[in-house]
């Protein structure tokens, strides 16, 4: 996965020449402090930049083109320690290309009540200062985070974090490759889409290559190469008796390990970040990867089901987001339910490609008939994914727009046996409640298949549905049907 500390966050503070040389030493000073204290946070993942004062409007212009070029710069925090007449800022923001924070904090938690006087008001004026600031932005119609707080403030510290971390998203975003191994499902709607439209929207790429040229890369694995593999999955899974040195399907484990590798090389070689494929298009593979994209998902790549480029990219993203956090995040579909009325539940699963990163036990590696493909039976790790809360996210092509589509879930553990279903899988109780959740989630037009995530809040979601721009739908223990048709209804207007 991606070391996050190599990526930039700007901190720029904003002041004028009206308070005098002594006054602009203080706030270059507190602002050099702050940003130094950001910098060590463990809640920030990034590194944070002290940038110095700007007085005027071609200072800020220049700060601001300069952030633009800056390769490692993902986004930029601002402050207004003193009045900052907004005008000034104009021609900055209109040119600003990176994910932008508004810090509206002070240096000082407390008034300090015996000894306040008009210097310190003149000093400390964030109060009115990020309001002229504010406005400015909402008056140019610019979509922008605003935490409010004192910069030590844990709470603070840790909205700031998740934006940075969706700022790494959107920057990895902007340049993303992927590669789509043949066309998707036939017949299939919400898995298609307009590639030209999510490019000009969101910055990646999606071009597709023929089976045949990702064989002839596999054909290429050395036998040293995949002896090596095959003693990693013998070292990191519980190999079943079939797939061990002398079993019946030894041979279908290095066949995996063969397709595994040449992925993973093929990837590399065209700098792909994500990736697609379909079990309808197989030509010269002997089996579907399983374990090849359950595993590639677990080292940091998007992949996405039946040529489902859409969730492919969101899965990467999610995973930049959540680059050394707790918990996984994976390719998911929803694939059964369970309506008992006193415990309604669905069960999310695929014919092969969950990844290991949402399990805390030891997967299992087995191989066992797959009833499409026409190939020969796939090598799959099986697993019980972790309870706790959870999301499931789908971007969806609606024609005119792009929609995000968030449902907050709540995973059960799975305590039956489930011994004639050897795949990966999750239970989990959609919020508000099954009924509601699940109509919800039809009634917007949501995927079958979705991006599930442990470690990430709807907040991570919601930033980065400002960062682009698009229309973003959230189904959580609020949601009402008549409330959410008519959100919909709004919707269809405020992004026409």
């Amino acid at each position: 996965m991606l070391n996050l500390k190599n990526y930039e966050i700007w901190f720029i503070t904003g002041s004028q020449h009206l308070y005098g040389e002594e006054t602009l030493r203080q706030v270059d000073e507190h602002s050099k402090i702050i940003a130094e204290s950001f910098n060590n946070a463990s809640q920030i993942p990034v590194k944070v930049i002290f940038k110095p004062v700007v007085k005027t409007t071609d200072e800020i212009y220049k700060i601001c083109q300069e952030a633009n070029f800056a390769s490692d710069c993902v986004g930029v925090i601002t402050w207004m320690h003193t009045f900052s007449p907004a005008k000034m800022w104009i021609s900055g923001l209109n040119i600003l290309q990176k994910p932008l924070l508004h810090l509206h904090t002070q240096f000082n938690r407390d008034i300090p009540w015996s000894n306040i006087d008009m210097d310190f008001m003149n000093l400390n004026q964030s109060a009115h200062g990020d309001r002229e600031f504010g406005f400015i932005m909402s008056r140019m119609r610019l979509n922008r985070k605003v935490v409010v707080g004192h910069w030590q403030q844990t709470d603070v510290l840790e909205k700031i974090g998740i934006w940075a971390r969706v700022s790494t998203a959107k920057h990895e975003m902007k340049t993303m490759k992927l590669v789509r191994f043949g066309d998707n499902m036939r017949q299939v709607a919400v898995t298609d889409g307009d590639k030209v439209a999510a490019e000009m929207k969101f910055g990646f790429s999606v071009n597709t290559h023929g089976v045949g040229d990702l064989v002839q890369v596999i054909n290429q694995i050395s036998d040293a190469e995949i002896t090596a593999l095959v003693k990693e999955y013998e070292d990191s899974y519980q190999l079943s008796s079939s797939l061990k040195a002398d079993g019946q399907f030894r041979g279908s484990l290095i066949e995996a390990a063969r397709i595994e590798l040449g992925l993973k090389a093929f990837l590399e070689d065209g700098n792909f970040s994500a990736y697609t494929n379909t079990f309808e298009d197989l030509h010269g593979m002997r089996q579907l990867p399983g374990i090849a994209s359950q595993r590639l998902m677990a080292a940091g790549y998007g992949y996405g089901g039946e040529g489902d480029w859409k969730t492919s990219a969101m899965v990467r993203a999610l995973k930049v987001m959540a680059s050394g956090l707790q918990g996984g995040n994976s390719f998911m579909e929803d694939y059964t339910y369970h309506f008992d009325p006193s415990n309604q539940m669905v069960l999310g699963s695929h014919m092969l490609e969950i990844c290991p990163s949402i399990t805390s036990a030891k997967p299992s590696c087995e191989v066992h008939p797959l009833g499409i493909g026409g190939k020969e039976d796939p090598v799959r790790l099986v697993f019980n994914a972790s309870g706790g809360p959870a999301l499931n996210v789908s971007l969806i092509d609606m024609g005119n727009r792009f929609r995000l589509l968030v449902n907050e879930v709540e995973a059960v553990e799975i305590t039956e046996s489930l011994p004639k279903l050897p795949v990966a899988r999750v239970l989990w109780k959609p919020q508000p409640d099954m009924l509601t959740g699940c109509a919800a989630w039809i009634l917007a037009g949501g995927a079958h298949h979705t991006v599930y995530s442990q470690n990430l809040t709807t907040e991570y979601i919601e930033d980065f549905a400002d960062m682009f721009g698009i229309e973003l739908v959230v189904i959580d223990k609020n949601t009402s049907i008549r409330q959410l048709k008519n959100e919909l209804r709004f919707n269809e207007i405020a992004f026409k």
